[in-house]
């Protein structure tokens, strides 16, 4: 990316590869067929984004889609370990990198697979960490995909850019959580996929309330949501709203995200595959 890139395709009059809708999904690797790629996005860290991701991509393998997820959160990898994948990367003989696979056949690229010990630190600078996304796009041989899901890092910064300025993005999940701050900070990421001329394909939030186990009411740790109101404002659609479960936290720590039975993100996952079909 070049230092004079404004950040907004709109006002910006160099030509890189965001005016064009990012890298051409022809021009991936030669191994790679994918035909819809979606970002899942947060403005900050600890909404769940990668539980997101996640979620998503078992409820559209559940529905028959070949799935894939790249992993761009370089430095806070998390993928591998929700769906107890530990594989290392292998290549396929012509200098492309194979995807290892979960239990029920979602790909998956993360550095986590790359590293001897994965609680290693990755102390990269931002330059070399968005170099590694574009790799994992253009250098990983993922076959034939329906969809692409990539777990961008938190915030507006080198890799949510990379991810939107190098990638074909078709569009993007915001994933928020009811705070008032947080509501804040999702309107940014929403600004940000209007500056870099991203489609929206909804808005998912995490963490909404907490089921008493005895009289089933809902209480709201965080306080009211607004997420209602942001969609309003933006003309969003509204996905989901997950409860806190402390299932779903403790399949994931034991790398079984495949086996959760909740729907909390199935009628999700069918609108977003609608409006990824419906665009084309």
């Amino acid at each position: 990316m070049s230092e004079q890139c404004t950040r907004d395709c709109s006002s910006c009059s160099l030509n890189c590869p965001s005016k064009n809708g990012g890298i051409p999904k022809d021009e991936a690797n030669k191994g790679s067929n994918v035909k819809n790629v979606i970002a899942i996005v947060s403005g900050k860290g600890g909404v769940g984004k990668s539980l997101v991701t996640s979620m998503l991509a078992v409820h559209l393998s559940r529905n028959g889609y070949r799935v894939g997820i790249l992993d761009a959160d370089v430095t806070g990898p998390s993928i591998p370990k929700a769906f107890g994948v530990y594989d290392d990367v292998e290549g396929n003989g012509d200098g492309a990198m194979l995807p290892p696979m979960t239990a029920t056949g979602i790909k998956i690229m993360s550095v986590n697979l790359m590293l001897e010990d994965e609680t290693r630190p990755v102390v990269w600078r931002g330059s070399l960490i968005s170099g590694t996304v574009r790799q994992f796009w253009t250098d990983t041989a993922w076959g034939d995909l329906d969809y692409l899901l990539i777990d961008c890092p938190p915030g507006t910064g080198d890799v949510p850019l990379t991810v939107f300025q190098s990638l074909p993005i078709d569009g993007c999940v915001i994933v928020s959580s009811p705070q008032e701050l947080v509501s804040m900070i999702v309107k940014k990421a929403a600004n940000m996929a209007d500056m870099m001329k991203v489609p929206v394909l909804g808005l998912v939030e995490n963490m909404s309330f907490v089921k008493c186990p005895d009289c089933g009411k809902e209480i709201k740790i965080f306080g009211e949501s607004h997420i209602e109101d942001i969609a309003e404002e933006f003309g969003y659609d509204l996905l989901a709203k997950i409860p806190i479960d402390t299932e779903v936290a403790s399949y994931v720590d034991k790398g079984w995200i495949e086996m959760i039975k909740c729907d909390y993100l199935e009628a999700a996952a069918d609108m977003v595959a609608k409006k990824c079909e419906s665009g084309k």
